[in-house]
């Protein structure tokens, strides 16, 4: 059975840092690009961070840049998201998928089931 999990969510202070982790099961992990993505109450799905399965290269929202690190293990099938100096505009569920671009998610994609972040005082 396929899984993608999300772990790591929680409650931090302004100026904390958390790391989020995506556990894959069940397929090809490392065929995959990894995008990890925020949604806030209210609004649009963000996309955050991606990493190609080719060559390991990365990029990051404006938003997030400098801030936050994605990084992915291919042996464990894990991705991780690294947020430091977190502000509370972070605050968000934060998924990961099989994807980079959320247009691009197709029948053979995997999306998990996301973790909630928090950022407050």
């Amino acid at each position: 059975q396929e899984q993608f999990v999300e772990s790591g969510g929680g409650l931090v202070q302004p100026g904390g840092s958390l790391r989020l982790s995506c556990e894959a099961s069940g397929f090809t992990f490392h065929h995959y690009a990894i995008g990890w993505f925020r949604q806030a109450p209210g609004k649009e799905r963000e996309g955050v961070a991606c990493i190609t399965s080719t060559d390991g290269s990365t990029r990051y929202a404006d938003s997030v840049k400098g801030r936050f690190t994605i990084s992915r293990d291919n042996a464990k099938s894990a991705a991780y998201l690294q947020m430091n100096n977190l502000k509370p505009e972070d605050t968000a569920v934060y998924s990961c998928a099989t994807v980079c671009d959320y247009n691009d998610f197709g029948p053979y994609d995997y999306w998990g089931q996301g973790t909630e972040v928090t950022v407050s005082s």
